[in-house]
């Protein structure tokens, strides 16, 4: 089990001095209930680039979607669960309300030939930070295992996160809109 967090976010007073704007556990937690154990916490997110840096609102107090705005960014933290014989066999079928839950019921990839049941594509370049435990980064033909302290760029690909551990991995994420080059559109030939 992992600890709570604590997400601190600093602003500006009124003198235009440093402050601590947020202080406590975010504000958005979402335990999936198509994939018990699988919790999001989003810690904060932009709606655009060069960022806009104001004392505006909380922009996690909204519903939960999974890519970042158009123009923008979104950081999280996961907690992903071991897979489960049944999750492994069954899963696929929960992809839809799985995916939706997040506000993204498109990013599903999964088809009867899928690697794993979590497969998915974001039009994105994700960071993801292996905080603790480890996972397997699972791509339409090879794997990799990422250990606590391992980093991963997710560049837009279709791809799964397999915990064939004991234990629940925690991943942090960046993810960043992004645009798919004509060649690695859905559609030519790429999933």
């Amino acid at each position: 089990m992992n600890k709570p967090m604590q997400r601190v976010v600093t602003g500006h007073n009124a003198d235009g001095k440093a402050i601590v704007t947020h202080e406590g556990a975010p504000p958005t937690i979402l335990s999936l209930e198509s994939i018990p154990g699988t919790v999001f916490y989003e810690l904060w997110s932009t709606n655009s680039t060069p960022v806009i840096v104001d004392n505006g609102i909380d922009p996690t107090l909204q519903p939960l979607c999974l890519p970042p705005p158009a123009g923008g960014t979104r950081v999280r933290i996961v907690d992903i669960p071991p897979d489960t014989q049944e999750f492994l066999r069954d899963g696929s079928k929960a992809m839809k309300a799985a995916f939706g839950e997040i506000g993204d019921v498109s990013a599903s990839t999964v088809a009867a030939d899928s690697p794993h049941p979590l497969m998915h594509r974001t039009e994105s370049v994700d960071y993801g930070f292996v905080l603790s435990g480890e996972i397997v980064l699972v791509l339409d033909t090879e794997e990799r295992l990422l250990r606590q302290g391992d980093v991963v760029i997710q560049r837009g690909t279709n791809h799964a996160w397999a915990n064939r551990g004991a234990v629940t991995c925690r991943m942090a994420f960046v993810l960043i809109d992004g645009k798919y080059a004509a060649e690695i559109k859905p559609g030519h030939g790429v999933s």
